[in-house]
């Protein structure tokens, strides 16, 4: 199991990771609606190697079967690998890259320009602006940056890999017979 999930956990994480690193030197010219669709285009993308881990388990360890909770908590382990990978790439670049530091305040003025222009109330504005410097002071925190960055790809992992377990999930062959 274990080799299962290091080899598809680490190919999702890469694909993540190297999508990340490949746009985030263009998030000013991207914009971060795209960067956004994008990103989690990508994200998803790369989950759906919980599937083919999960279903390489069931047709090679399992001899062709896989009960839900085995094949969840394969997808899961496979999913925190990815994840891992996505928090490890995302706090290089931040931390690592000059000019990554400045990631939230330019977030941070994209989301105040959002609320702008849907004619939001001076008062709204304003709890947005005070919202975005807690977010930016957060940041700066290497374990708060991790915690955020982690909850971004895991939902959709999680998800991903319910939906993985219930769709391979097989009885063993000579159950299914003796039915």
């Amino acid at each position: 199991m274990k080799r299962t999930v290091l080899i598809f956990g680490l190919i999702s994480g890469a694909i993540s990771a190297l999508m990340m690193v490949i746009t985030v030197p263009f998030l000013d010219s991207i914009g971060f609606d795209r960067a956004e669709v994008l990103g989690y285009t990508t994200i998803i993308l790369s989950f759906l190697l919980v599937y083919a881990g999960i279903r390489s388990y069931r047709d090679t360890v399992g001899r062709g079967s896989i009960g839900f909770g085995q094949a969840f908590w394969i997808g899961l382990l496979i999913t925190l690998v990815s994840c891992v990978c996505y928090v490890v790439t995302w706090e290089v670049l931040y931390f690592g890259v000059g000019s990554m530091r400045q990631f939230m305040t330019k977030y941070g003025e994209y989301m105040v320009d959002q609320a702008r222009r849907s004619g939001a109330s001076p008062q709204a504005i304003q709890t947005q602006i005070q919202e975005m410097e807690r977010y930016r002071q957060l940041y700066e925190n290497p374990l708060a940056n991790a915690a955020i960055t982690f909850l971004e790809p895991f939902p959709i992992g999680l998800v991903i890999t319910v939906i993985s377990a219930a769709i391979l999930r097989r009885k063993k062959a000579n159950a299914i017979a003796a039915q």
